[in-house]
């Protein structure tokens, strides 16, 4: 059966629980909220870590919601405000192909998979100018950015996620939403592994937009030592 490869492994993670939000008058939500808010679904909908590969309707083509790789959290989000990266990564591939990695022995696109795929994510928001500095400033990392990092040097093994806006108690940062094992999840990882890739599809939000600044009802265990880290693909 064929599978993803250079999306996500299966590493030791530390859970953070969202609090119920406030209730108040629904409002018309940003682009970057539309993105913040599906990611939160997912981590009700996703439940499995699954890469098989998986024939494709096309555009708007999605594997069964109930699983995914760590890609699918970032496809989904964006395709709640409208960017279907399905479409968009197919087409400007098939433009570009040689832009992109060679890493699978392809010999042309396939919008089955290739918007699966973490380095193919990574080169598409790079073309679209949609890259900013990797830096390790928590107040850089923002509510609906992506961020990609490496999970093993030696594999070159990565990853792929959401930035939340449930900040982490005692801390500066935002949560992310990923998968990385066993379904989507709101977790503290910004910082447990080494940032390379940090995107921003949609402006910020500006000042007076609502904002949720939840605070999580369970505090968060330490994060685990990239030593612990296992490559299990």
């Amino acid at each position: 059966m064929s599978v993803l490869s250079w999306a996500c492994a299966t590493p030791v993670y530390q859970a953070v629980s969202e609090a119920p939000r406030a209730s108040r008058k629904p409002v018309p939500l940003t682009p970057r909220q539309q993105v913040v808010a599906n990611a939160h679904e997912q981590t009700k909908l996703t439940t499995a870590y699954d890469p098989a590969y998986v024939k494709l309707d096309y555009p708007n083509g999605d594997v069964p919601r109930d699983r995914g790789v760590c890609a699918d959290v970032v496809v989904r989000a964006l395709r709640a405000a409208q960017v279907d990266l399905q479409k968009e990564v197919h087409e400007d591939m098939a433009r570009a192909f040689a832009r992109y990695p060679q890493k699978w022995g392809a010999k042309g696109t396939d919008a089955n998979i290739d918007h699966r795929r973490v380095p193919n994510l990574m080169t598409w928001f790079t073309r679209q100018k949609k890259h900013l500095p990797v830096t390790t400033q928590a107040a850089d990392y923002q509510p609906g950015d992506v961020v990609a990092w490496e999970l093993n040097a030696a594999s070159g093994q990565l990853h792929i996620g959401v930035v939340s806006d449930v900040r982490v108690p005692g801390a500066a940062h935002y949560a992310i939403i990923h998968n990385i094992s066993a379904g989507a999840r709101l977790e503290d990882v910004l910082f447990a592994w080494k940032i390379i890739g940090h995107y921003r599809y949609f402006p910020s939000d500006t000042e007076d937009e609502p904002k949720n600044e939840t605070q999580p009802q369970t505090h968060i265990r330490t994060r685990p030592d990239r030593q612990e880290i296992k490559d299990r693909r």
